[in-house]
């Protein structure tokens, strides 16, 4: 078994390090994060609400400043860059698109933000969003889309970005499980033609067992334990993670949520 706990930090092959980052929005909420995300895989970011999930996307995404430490992406130290100078796209609960703008001038943005797109920054945003199911929405607007058209939409603008690291704050989280399984489904196509890092956060279990290969699960604003899903849903994680997946399901069950087998 693979699960370790209270946070080993990983080696060489990390996409993705957190070294020693400490972060504190106050006195009575101080986190502190040592783990890595192996290089072109899936890894599911997961813990009860309040653990620090989403503080640890936008340390990385550099959204938030750490106090001490330092964040690495693919070896390289990014802590002192801005967001826009990072190696990562980070895709929101809210799609983020302009209601003015076409499908493919929010795309576009990806590209320019002021839409100066050349011939081949147009056949790039084309190809990404024929990639991403949107072939012939082009000239629509945000609002003549459905929920998960806009996320497409959303992951089009990744693609032309052409970062190496993705980052999901539960962009699929409102979606129905069918249009969810979509999603999930074309993120991991992604992550396999692009070899992608993925770093995903999820409050349900089927959507990292679909398809995460690696899980970090956090406590109070740590990482107590990280290691494969397989492992982690194969009974071997630490007892918290198994009583977290509890009150998962009884939430799921609560909702009448019913997920198709994988």
């Amino acid at each position: 078994m693979n699960v370790t706990t209270r946070g080993e930090a990983g080696g060489d092959d990390a996409g993705v390090r957190l070294d020693r980052v400490t972060f504190s929005y106050g006195p009575d909420m101080s986190m502190q994060f040592d783990c890595s995300a192996r290089a072109g895989a899936i890894t599911a970011v997961m813990g009860p609400s309040g653990s620090g999930k989403s503080t640890l996307l936008n340390l990385v995404a550099g959204f938030e400043t750490p106090s001490t430490g330092r964040i690495l992406v693919g070896g390289r130290d990014v802590t002192a860059l801005a967001p826009a100078e990072r190696p990562v796209s980070m895709v929101f609960q809210e799609n983020n698109l302009f209601a003015h703008l076409t499908v493919a001038d929010n795309v576009g943005l990806g590209i320019s933000p002021g839409l100066k797109l050349s011939a081949a920054d147009r056949e790039s945003v084309a190809l990404s969003l024929a990639r991403t199911g949107l072939a012939g929405k082009e000239s629509r607007l945000p609002r003549e889309l459905s929920g998960g058209e806009r996320q497409r939409v959303a992951l089009a603008r990744v693609l032309v970005r052409n970062r190496p690291v993705l980052l999901l704050d539960e962009p699929f989280a409102s979606l129905g499980p069918a249009l969810r399984d979509e999603m999930l489904d074309l993120v991991a196509g992604l992550e396999a033609e692009r070899g992608l890092t993925v770093l995903m956060v999820t409050h349900q279990p089927e959507d990292a067992r679909r398809i995460a290969g690696d899980v970090l699960f956090l406590e109070d604003g740590r990482v107590t334990a990280r290691g494969t899903a397989a492992d982690f849903f194969g009974g071997a994680g630490p007892e918290a993670f198994l009583r977290y997946m509890g009150e998962a399901y009884e939430t799921d069950r609560s909702r009448g949520i019913a997920r198709k087998p994988t």
